[in-house]
Parts: structure tokens; sequence; C-alpha cells
């Protein structure tokens, strides 16, 4: 519904169909609810079926969650209408089916183009409102009563939602294809809703549109994905050395903000597996797809590339470099410019000023090896992995102690140890200040530098405002690279912690989700920030949306067993943390959720266990599971010690749901106070 529109009610048997509209849409609105409630099929729609005096929003969502199918009119002032919008994502993360009537052409937005990405139409001719009133009846019943997949024939046909290409970089994009009235089925929608004044049966019936032809799916012929190169050499040991140059081929061709480039968190998910490549753009929604090989044998490398276009498979463009090692920076530059004018896209491969990728900044190839190398262990994040990428750096800054970007990698490394407990947080803020001030030293624009010091000021140290400071200063030097992007996010992570409210954060990784479509981080956040918002139901559908896409997802299973226990499903929330990889998260998780059974000696023996392995660099965990059981004295004890040894640990202290007990308690505020998460 659009700005005043409409809710829902209590009481009474749950509607079958739940009727989200704008309220300019009123009409059409309730000549569908007249044909529905015609055929036996109980509608909930606004404002007929509010409760008086009962919460609008609190209805809503009542009436979404407890209806079998939602029945959308969407038209120009649905799409424009941010209550819709929240319908349809209700509607969506509670796995409701949406059925679509189409209005008028209007090009859809992003979200919506995501959710309604694979719907089902039917078009409607002369017979105007009253013909898809019956069509919508019908595709209703027809759902709350399957058939086999044999009799499926006489549903409506099926059409891929398409639109006009835009920059944004998410695969099916939506030119309209419907003028008249269309009805879409589909199983992915957006959130909230419309409104009206007058009963239903007050309302005139308007006249439908001239029904036109559907459109063709279209994707953005400037949209490419880098796969991973192959690492071919006979000993198979330059994975690292493949992956550096695919991240770097994906920077490159990022800096151009005429083309959707995907991100290495989605490309990178298909390493190693044995995919057809129309699924894998599919699954990306590009239209193109950059795959090759390395070669890399003493000096000399051979690299192949081929550039496919991904709708019949056909190679655009191959080319096969056979180099030395030395010429390893201009075959980037070769290869992603010539990718470029094979996408017709009008490239400027010069980097934005302050903008450098991690080969610039030496000519010492060596040095640059080592880099990649470090990289590879840092992003690989198994046990030992940071010490190794710490060893690396360190090689590559013996050999060229003039390269920036190595600097500043090590201070990513140094603030990551500090923050996990591998090193103590004042000895990892002491080198990583160090090291990111060299590379600054080195070169004043670098802006991994400022991301990195960014990191040790709100991981280390707990100064937001400075790490604030940091972050807007790297996302201003590389705004359309990857730097840019993480320090964005976490500007408005840190923006989240000190108000209070995650809106922000929460829309932007649902935009960068929707142009990367399987990567995990802005997953788990999304997540994280839902669970802190109350958001409960959307908060667990994304956890197990993230637990699919990998099942080992460091403290993912703790923070999803965290969010079921505040469902109060305690036996669901006791699997999962049970297969929680984290030896801390789980035994912090699980002192909660014996508690709230009853089992007070399984807590205590979890808690125990906690104190004893983890004293030193987990006491955020420590003080939560204190807080959860109630017990105030011995959480604020060890939010000193978190205050004293963690700081970066506290910044969702203020709106983390296992604190609430503490909420009220005058050393919690002043607690937030001295922390500068409150005034």
């Amino acid at each position: 519904m659009a700005e005043g529109d409409r809710e829902a009610g209590t009481g009474g048997d749950p509607p079958t169909v739940f009727v989200s509209y704008a309220s300019q849409d009123v009409a059409i609105a309730d000549a569908i609810v007249e044909a529905l409630e015609r055929h036996g099929l109980k509608c909930w729609i606004a404002p007929r079926d509010v409760a008086p005096g009962s919460l609008y929003a609190d209805g809503i969502v009542r009436a979404i969650s407890g209806a079998k199918v939602f029945a959308l009119v969407l038209s120009e002032h649905a799409i424009a209408s941010s209550h819709v919008g929240k319908e349809i994502e209700r509607a969506s993360s509670n796995r409701r089916p949406i059925i679509a009537l189409r209005t008028d052409l209007a090009p859809l937005t992003p979200a919506f183009q995501y959710f309604l990405s694979e719907s089902q139409w039917i078009t409607v001719g002369a017979g105007g409102t009253e013909t898809a009133s019956a069509k919508l009846v019908e595709a209703v019943q027809r759902h709350l009563t399957p058939r086999p997949a044999t009799e499926q024939g006489a549903l409506p046909e099926r059409h891929p939602i398409d639109s006009k290409p835009t920059t944004s970089r998410r695969a099916w994009m939506v030119a309209a294809a419907v003028a008249a009235v269309a009805v879409a089925l589909a199983y992915f929608v957006v959130d909230k809703f419309w409104l009206s004044k007058q009963p239903a049966s007050k309302r005139p019936i308007a006249a439908a549109a001239p029904p036109a032809a559907p459109a063709s799916p279209v994707i953005s012929g400037k949209s490419i994905a880098v796969l991973p190169f192959v690492d071919m050499s006979e000993k198979k040991d330059q994975e690292y050395f493949a992956d550096g140059l695919s991240e770097e081929l994906i920077d490159h061709l990022a800096h151009n903000p005429d083309l959707k480039v995907i991100a290495r968190t989605s490309s990178f998910a298909f390493k190693g597996k044995n995919e057809d490549m129309r699924s894998i753009a599919s699954k990306l929604g590009v239209a193109n797809l950059l795959e090759g090989s390395v070669r890399k044998a003493g000096g000399a490398l051979r690299i192949t590339a081929q550039l496919i276009r991904a709708s019949d498979g056909v190679h655009l463009w191959s080319e096969i470099y056979d180099r030395k090692l030395t010429d390893i920076f201009k075959v980037q530059d070769e290869i992603s410019t010539t990718v470029a004018k094979e996408l017709n896209a009008a490239l400027n491969m010069i980097p934005a000023a302050g903008v450098h990728s991690a080969s610039n900044g030496t000519a010492n190839i060596e040095a640059y090896n080592l880099l990649l190398r470090g990289k590879y262990f840092f992003v690989r994040g198994d046990k030992d992995d940071n010490a190794k990428a710490v060893e690396f750096y360190r090689q590559a800054l013996k050999l060229d102690p003039h390269y920036a970007i190595a600097w500043a990698s090590l201070a990513r490394v140094y603030a990551w140890q500090g923050y996990s407990g591998e090193l103590a947080a004042a000895e990892a803020e002491a080198k990583g200040r160090d090291a990111a001030q060299r590379a600054l030293a080195i070169d004043p624009n670098c802006a991994d530098a400022y991301y990195a010091r960014g990191n040790m000021f709100r991981l280390v140290a707990g100064d937001w405002t400075a790490a604030t400071s940091d972050y807007k200063k790297a996302a201003a030097l590389d705004p359309h690279g990857e730097m840019g992007d993480q320090a964005q996010a976490n500007i408005l992570i840190l923006k989240g912690a000190m108000s209070g409210r995650y809106d922000d954060i929460m829309d932007w990784d649902r935009r960068y989700l929707e142009r990367n479509p399987l990567a995990m981080e802005p997953l788990i956040d999304l997540a994280e920030y839902q669970q802190f918002a109350g958001r409960l139901e959307d908060s667990a559908i994304n956890y197990r949306k993230l637990l699919e896409l990998d099942p080992a997802y460091a403290q993912a299973q703790a923070q999803y067993a965290v969010t079921l226990l505040l469902m109060g499903k305690n036996t669901e929330a006791l699997a999962a943390a049970e297969k929680e990889s984290d030896d801390a998260s789980k035994l912090a998780v699980l002192a909660c959720i014996h508690w709230a059974m009853g089992r007070r000696a399984e807590s205590d023996s979890a808690l125990n266990a906690l104190e004893r392995g983890f004293a030193d660099r987990n006491e955020y965990l420590i003080a939560a599971a204190h807080a959860y059981r109630g017990e105030a004295d011995a959480a604020f004890t060890w939010l000193d010690h978190a205050y004293q040894h963690e700081k970066g640990s506290l910044e969702d202290l203020r709106v983390d749901p296992l604190f609430r007990r503490l909420h009220g308690d005058p050393r919690f505020d002043a607690f937030l106070r001295n922390l500068k998460l409150m005034k």
C-alpha cells in the first residue's frame, strides 16, 4: 500500500489471500477481492480488515504471515511505494507465493526485479479487470490444490521479468512486458504496502489497459564475471598466482562505472566446480564470462584468456599470451582493455586519482609475487594463515621497502590479528598503525592504507570516530573498487552502532547482494542486523541462506542459534549451536541455550569452559553469557576486561539482544557513554 495504505486485523481464521496495492489502485484491488471472495477465498485487505485500535504494522505482518497466497497489484504507483516493497519483502521472507497483477509498463526497481525475477504471468485480453480477476481466481485455486506436473500445462505461461539495462550489478533486469493487467506468481518479492479509505463494496472497477506481448529476458551486454583462472602449472603450486591475476582483472574492470562487474566473493564461489557456463551466468546475472588459465615455470608465463557469451557459449575473443614473468603487469592491462573493447564498453583503464591495483607501486616482480602469496593466505583464513600472510608481506617489503600496497596489506592483517586475539591488542595496534603510516608516507592517496588504519581504529582501538574518518577517505579515493565498497559498508555499520538503528547498512547489504548474489559476508551481516532489529524471521532466513552456501562459515551457526533462541526455538537453537566450528562462539551460545532450557549444570559447564579457554581474548562473549543469565555483576566485570583488552568487540553492545537484561542498569548506560555509544 502507499503512504497511508492498509493494515491487518486480528481475530478470526487467517486469510487465504493477502491483497497488496498502492492507494491509487484501490478500484482494481477491490475488484480482485470481490472476485476471490465470490469463490470462497477469504481475503485480507486494508482498511476493511484493520481491527479497531490495533497497531497498523503489526496487523499487516500477522496477515501476511497467516495468508497462503500474496496477491499484488503491480503498477507504477506500487513500484514507487516503499510500503508495497516492504509487504513484498515480508511475503518473500515468509516464502509466500506471490501473484502479481500488472497494470502498466512502468520499469521495475532493482529490488522489484530481484524478487519478481521468476514470475508467472497471465496476459489479459480485452476482457479487462473482470477477465483478469477470473484468471487470478483460477491461479490461486491451482496453487491451493497442487496438481501433478503433467497437468500443469493449463497454468499461465512463465516469462522471466526483464527491463532496461542499468549500472546496478544484478542479474535479471526489467523492461516491462505487459501493458494490460497481468498476473505473476513468484517466490521472491519485497516488503510492505498500500492504503485506501473505502470498503471494497463501494469502489468502482477500473477498466484494464490494452494488452501487450510479454518481453524476452534482457541482461545488459555490459555485464561480466571474471571466473577464477585455473592453475595449469606442472606442480599445481601457482593457485595463489592464478587467483591474484583473476582479482587484478576484476579490479581493473570494476573501475568502469558503465560496466557491471561481479565481485570476487561471488565469482570465486565457482572455483573448482565444473558447472555449465549458462548456469553460472544465470546465477550471477551477467551476459559474459571471462575465464582462463595460468601456466608458470621459472620466469616463463603462459596465460590463456577467453571471453564467452553465456547465452549461446560463443567465444567472443580468446588469446594466448606467452610472456616472461616480468611482463605480467602489461598482460593484465592488455587483457582488461581488450575485454572492454570486445564488450563495446568505452573504458578508461587509467584508475581514478588515488586508486591503485595491487600490482602498481612496484617494479619488482618477485615482490609482487610475494604480495600475491600473502593475500592468498589472508583471504583463505585457515589456522595459522594470518601468520603466513604476515611473513610473505614482510618478504615483499624486504625486496621493495617502498611498496605502499604491501605495507597497507600488512596493516590489515595486524588489525585482524588484534581483533581475533592472535596478537595482544596493544601489540597489534602499534604494528598496524606503523605499517599504515608507512604506506601513507609513500603514497598519501593509498585507499588500502586508509582502509587498513580504519580497521585498526575500529577492530582494535575501539575509536569509532577515527575509524569513520579513515573509511570516508578510503571510500572517496576508491569509489568503484573493493576498498571503497568495504569502507562504505563499515561507515554505515558504525553509524548503526552509535545510533542503535541499522536501517542504512541493511539497505546497503541488500543492494550489494543484488549485485553479488553469492557474497557471504554481507549476507551474514544482514542476518545479524536483522537480529538486532528484532526481525527474527528475516534473520533466520538469511542465516539459512548463508549456511546453504557454506555450512562451515565461522560463527554463522552460533549466530543462527542466537536468532532461534530469541524466537523461543530452543531445541533447534541447540542443534545449530552444536554444529558451530568456532569453539568460543559455540560455548557462549550453549551457555545461553542451556540456561533458557532450565539446564543449569550444562549452562555452567559451557560457561566455565569458555572462561577457562578464552578469558584472554573473548571477554565480550563471556560477558554476554553472564548477561543473558541475569548475572549483572559478573557481566560488568567481564565488560571491563573487554574494554581493557578488546575494545573493538564492544561496538554492538548497545543493540546486542544477549545484553537486554542489563538495560536500565545505571552501570550499563554509563558504560555506553564511556564508549561514546550514548550521549
